[in-house]
């Protein structure tokens, strides 16, 4: 099986975890963050980095100069490879940003050219359109290691 299959598939088993925010446990909770630590710790082993605690409007709550600083993206840096959006495939990590004003607070997988697999509030991990809105937040898009272009 090819990476990107791999990272699609392990996103798709999450599908049904209940949201619950700064969790990572398949089947019991997780945020976009927590599902994003979750295929990794399948994939790769043990997580590159401790998430420290952050409340749920965390990127709300930055002042203009923490907010500049990207902690989102930041942390993609350092750990995955950037793509160019107009490059992005199957398997990819999406970033969004709510706001042009605030830091991107949002992640995906994206499952196919036109669907993402996601987090979000008040609902469970599921099966998406990336649509035109979601596409229009686009912040960033980042390859997992290991994973040729």
């Amino acid at each position: 099986m090819s990476p990107r299959r791999d990272v699609v598939d392990v996103a798709r088993g999450w599908i049904g975890t209940p949201y619950q925010h700064q969790a990572s446990l398949k089947a019991v909770g997780c945020d976009c963050l927590g599902l994003l630590r979750g295929i990794w710790r399948e994939r790769f082993g043990s997580e590159p980095e401790v998430v420290p605690p952050y409340a749920p409007d965390w990127a709300e709550s930055l002042d203009r100069a923490a907010a500049s600083r990207e902690p989102l993206i930041a942390a993609a840096m350092r750990h995955l490879s950037p793509v160019e959006a107009g490059a992005m495939q199957p398997g990819d990590v999406l970033i969004f940003r709510w706001r042009s004003h605030l830091p991107a607070k949002h992640l995906a997988i994206l499952s196919a050219p036109d669907l993402m697999i996601h987090a979000h509030d008040g609902a469970s991990v599921c099966e998406v359109a990336f649509s035109p809105w979601w596409q229009r937040h686009l912040a960033a898009v980042f390859r997992f290691p290991e994973i040729s272009p």
